[in-house]
């Protein structure tokens, strides 16, 4: 607002004397970005603001022939037949009758709008930078000629998505309502499953030109102060230009700036952050989109699904370790082949070595260049599956792999068993409940299968221990990302690996947080 402060300046320099003298009235000029008792030099300063703005409206009135005013808002924000009924009407028609002692002054006024009009919301500020984000953010404003004050109403109508099913976390069992591009749905979603004054909400503008409204959501008494407090502060500190994706703030506040793995987790599901939030985690929802970050996250919480908490406790357990068994698939799978046929064949059985060595008679390449090609090949289909409509990308995907592998084999390019590989490979990380870690998974495999095709299994061993070594160093505002395995809290390992019943499931993870560890009670 620097370019207010030159222009405030210049006013007070040069139509101070002449402006402010030929009205006859003791106006107060402003300063320090406040707004002035003189409405032209207020309007002078806004509209040289929203200069070159076409969907910004000005409408004046005349209050009792007696008291001028602006009414200022963004056309695609406003509902104008709220403005033009709720606002303006009973403006035009107000009489001195209505108003204590039956005196019309620019005070009663004021007192008028906020007490007897119903409105949504009104806010009163003599700043005129506020005044000026209040617009933009969608609200009308009304100034008054004679008072350094300007109302702020809530009269926005903006153009959002209803609420729908998730893509990206689809259930089988569960709720089908998940997050939008609005704020204030996605805070209301919540309070709908935490109906406790116990949930806050912090609000805090980021971006120096988007002014990205986000909310901090926690439950008091859960979820630790020095955690909120951090996440505000970091928050605070944010300075850039525009935040348009959740996305930006994950990057911004990741404390291992080259880790490929996030040390927040997403969601789009409304019952998903409740769950967090009654487990002490903290909340961050960013306007305009539905992606909802969760701090902090660990590994394990990474690999759990909404709807193990809504299926019976024993075929999650069965579910939860298929997870982990192709979690290591999607790994190791093909850096263990690839290993295991170039340097340690006497591993094999006879029988399978002869059918492996037979299928690759005809390949013209190594089989560490033919797994990354068809790796490689096998991520491009997947990517393409994801920029096409969703009917024609699940084909993409599907029968694409299926023709493309199968002529492949038939011209001797790739070997079949080289297939089975990539294939079992690609399946495994899609099981992987969370994108950011499968996506992870997937970097990194290949940087395994690198060091398996040049040292064999010892590299393999490294690429795991380095992944392990690298894992236990990264922490999550504080908490260890391998926890509670590492450093290890027996207490908390009901819901890591397995899930024990509710029943069985009396405290909150101790590794989060130590407030209110008491879940239930059960007789």
């Amino acid at each position: 607002m620097n370019i207010l402060k030159r222009l405030l300046s210049k006013f007070e320099s040069t139509n101070k004397s002449s402006d402010v003298s030929s009205d006859n009235k003791n106006y107060s000029t402003t300063s320090n970005n406040k707004l002035s008792t003189n409405l032209k030099i207020n309007m002078t300063l806004i509209k040289d603001t929203f200069s070159d703005i076409s969907d910004i409206t000005y409408k004046d009135l005349n209050i009792n022939n007696s008291i001028e005013g602006t009414i200022i808002f963004l056309n695609n924000f406003i509902d104008k037949e709220l403005v033009s009924e709720d606002l303006i009407r009973p403006l035009i028609h107000l009489n001195k009758n209505q108003l204590p002692a039956n005196n019309i002054s620019i005070e009663n006024i004021h007192d008028y709008i906020k007490t007897n009009i119903f409105l949504p919301s009104i806010e009163e500020s003599e700043s005129l930078d506020l005044v000026i984000d209040s617009i933009l953010s969608g609200k009308v404003a009304l100034v008054v000629d004679g008072l350094s004050k300007a109302l702020l109403i809530e009269l926005r109508k903006l153009p959002k998505r209803s609420v729908s099913e998730s893509i990206i976390e689809p259930v089988i069992r569960g709720p089908r309502d998940g997050f939008t591009e609005d704020i204030e749905t996605n805070i209301t979603l919540i309070r709908r499953r935490l109906k406790t004054p116990k949930l806050k909400v912090k609000n805090i503008k980021i971006g120096k030109l988007s002014q990205t409204d986000t909310a901090v959501t926690y439950l008091d008494g859960i979820a630790e102060k020095s955690l909120v407090d951090d996440i505000m502060n970091k928050l605070s500190k944010i300075e850039i230009d525009a935040i348009l994706e959740s996305g930006y703030i994950e990057e911004l506040l990741q404390s291992s700036k080259f880790s490929v793995f996030s040390e927040f987790g997403y969601t789009e599901r409304p019952d998903r952050l409740a769950s967090a939030l009654l487990e002490g985690h903290v909340g961050i929802i960013v306007d305009n989109t539905p992606i909802v970050l969760i701090a902090p996250q660990t590994f394990f919480q990474a690999m759990q699904s909404s709807e193990d908490y809504y299926q019976n406790y024993i075929a999650t357990l069965l579910l939860r370790f298929i997870r982990y068994v192709f979690l290591i698939n999607a790994l190791l799978l093909p850096s263990f082949y690839i290993a295991v046929l170039c340097f340690h064949q006497g591993m094999i059985p006879r029988n399978l070595l002869l059918t492996i060595i037979s299928s690759r008679q005809g390949v013209p390449f190594p089989v560490l260049v033919e797994a990354l090609l068809m790796e490689g090949f096998f991520e491009g289909l997947r990517e393409a599956g994801i920029r096409l409509p969703s009917p024609a990308g699940q084909t993409v995907s599907i029968v694409g792999a299926l023709v493309i592998g199968e002529a492949a084999v038939k011209a001797g390019i790739v070997s079949s068993s080289m297939v089975i590989i990539v294939s079992i490979t690609g399946i495994s990380s899609f099981i992987i409940p969370r994108y950011n870690l499968a996506l992870s998974i997937r970097v990194l495999r290949f940087g395994i299968m690198i060091l398996s095709g040049t040292l064999g299994l010892y590299g393999l061993y490294m690429g795991v221990l380095c992944l392990l070594i690298h894992l236990a160093r990264i922490e999550s505002f504080g908490i260890p990302y391998l926890a509670p395995l590492a450093p290890f809290t027996s207490s908390s390992l009901k819901d890591t690996l397995m899930r024990m019943p509710w029943w069985g499931v009396k405290k909150r993870p101790s590794f989060i947080q130590n407030n209110n560890l008491k879940r239930h009670k059960v007789k």
